[in-house]
């Protein structure tokens, strides 16, 4: 079978197939035109029978084909992660726009490492530390930092609590997109989020409950003047502001993606 005759008759949209057949071939869009008589080998074909079916059973094109671009670089990604959306990427140019030279940063609950890493790139003069309670998402973030090129610290735990103790009032940004849809939130049961660990989605309760520790425990490790950061759900802006400013946070202020939606709220140690 060609590669022609394997797009035609591909049940997939044509964007996936492609990009299926670019990752299964290492061809560029260019020569999957140019090339667009040349046969497939046996096992390329079954490869991608394999995937167009898991495809089909609705897994993410991301734990497909093991990655996602995230600000302009590949991160690794598997089911053990969530996979790095666009909306992040405000929330790291928030942090950016607030870390000091020479600055310190903690992304908790890091996943695939994708916030700490790009930070890491983007200011090579800052000092970026990560945790995350699982196990497997340090392994992932280890990894694509390594990839990467990216100098960041690791440590295990639940959120303040980890393996490797951070001193008190370190930080001038710590930075957390955390666990923020509400236990029974149809969403879990739709799209991506079926497939991606349901620990990193939902806090199992009313959506708020990591913000709240987080707000609680942040000022114990930032700087005096020192910002925390934190991503949330599109209806949760009214709700994180109260947060913030109830654990005496000033400047607390919600920030916006480009569809307008209230996406990332911050606020100032004083």
């Amino acid at each position: 079978m060609t590669i022609s005759q394997w797009l035609r008759n591909c049940p997939l949209p044509k964007l996936e197939a492609r990009m299926l057949l670019q990752h299964q071939t290492s061809y560029t869009p260019a020569q999957l035109i140019t090339r667009d008589q040349e046969v497939l080998g046996g096992q390329v074909l079954q490869n991608l029978s394999v995937w167009v079916e898991r495809r089909l059973n609705g897994e993410p094109m991301a734990y497909i084909l093991g990655v996602r671009e995230f600000y302009g670089r590949m991160f690794a990604v598997c089911p053990d992660v969530l996979i790095p959306r666009p909306e992040t990427e405000h929330l790291v140019e928030a942090v950016l726009a607030r870390l000091p030279e020479n600055g310190y940063v903690w992304d908790l609950g890091t996943g695939s490492g994708a916030i700490a890493v790009t930070v890491a790139l983007e200011r090579s003069d800052v000092s970026v530390r990560a945790s995350d309670i699982s196990e497997r998402a340090l392994v992932v973030a280890a990894q694509n930092a390594a990839t990467l090129g990216a100098k960041v610290e690791f440590a295990h735990g639940s959120w303040f609590q980890t393996d490797r103790p951070s001193e008190k009032f370190g930080y001038d940004v710590i930075v957390s997109n955390p666990p923020y849809i509400e236990a029974g939130d149809r969403h879990l049961q739709q799209g991506d989020l079926r497939f991606e660990p349901q620990h990193a989605l939902t806090d199992f309760s009313d959506g708020l409950s990591c913000i709240r520790i987080l707000t609680e425990g942040a000022p114990d490790y930032l700087k005096p003047g020192g910002w925390l950061l934190i991503e949330h759900g599109f209806d949760q802006g009214e709700a994180g502001r109260a947060i913030f400013s109830q654990a005496g946070f000033q400047e607390v202020q919600t920030l916006s993606d480009l569809a307008g939606l209230d996406r990332v709220t911050v606020g100032r140690k004083v």
